[in-house]
């Protein structure tokens, strides 16, 4: 089946263990994905194992290191606003430790078709968040139904970093206005597309543990949403 040029957003930090596996992975999908790695910098060599990639796959690796910025929030906008100048009919975001299954991708390019965005789904029917601490899913969950509360939001599982968009989605967002620079950037990030009318939908994913290296996650980033869902129902609104 032919797609369209799609992108793939992969933000990394110290993920060398993860990277030289899941790109082969995720352009074996279709030969219409190309992937956008955003790095921070990372002193493990994760970018030096991406250039040596690209040679292997010419222009279908892309590489940005940052050097001055760090933070998911912050590469999911950088790598967005590059996405959108390579411009390919559609974007996805994902994480680089395999917790994001590459083998979605298709399914999400199939489920587009009268949507604006796919979002992968923990907390849907035929979802699960997998492999982590009961805790850890509590919280999960226990932040996005503050986040939907506040601002009048239905979708079940607002804080999923797992996402296709059609281009002109992301072209229409206030990059330099969001709020957010943490792993609150997902609920704004979707907060404003719904405000703007457009349609999501949500498809059910198996969410697992990284296979390798450390979690990223600092208990703060989970109480994050709670003060950016307030800023954002006071400065925008409710939906």
């Amino acid at each position: 089946m032919k797609y369209p040029k799609s992108l793939v957003i992969v933000p990394t930090y110290n993920e060398k263990e993860n990277i030289s596996l899941i790109l082969p992975v995720i352009l074996s999908q279709h030969e219409c994905i190309e992937v956008l790695v955003v790095d921070d910098n990372s002193p493990d060599g994760t970018a030096e194992i991406v250039r040596k990639l690209q040679k292997k796959y010419p222009d279908k690796v892309h590489l940005i290191v940052r050097s001055k910025e760090r933070g998911r929030g912050t590469a999911g906008i950088r790598g967005h606003q590059e996405a959108i100048k390579l411009r390919p009919e559609y974007i996805v975001e994902m994480d680089a430790d395999f917790s994001h299954d590459p083998q979605y991708i298709l399914q999400f390019l199939k489920e587009i078709d009268g949507y604006d965005v796919v979002l992968g789904s923990r907390f849907i029917k035929g979802g699960k968040d997998s492999d982590r601490s009961p805790f850890r899913t509590f919280i999960s969950i226990l932040s996005g139904h503050i986040f939907r509360a506040i601002l009048g939001l239905e979708i079940r599982d607002i804080g999923s970093g797992y996402k296709l968009y059609r281009r002109e989605v992301l072209e229409s967002l206030p990059w330099d206005n969001f709020y957010s620079y943490g792993i609150a950037i997902s609920m704004e990030e979707i907060f404003r597309i719904v405000r703007k009318g457009y349609k999501v939908k949500e498809v059910p994913i198996i969410f697992v543990d990284r296979r390798a290296g450390q979690s990223k996650l600092k208990w703060k980033d989970f109480f994050e949403p709670v003060g950016i869902s307030m800023k954002l129902a006071v400065q925008l609104g409710r939906v």
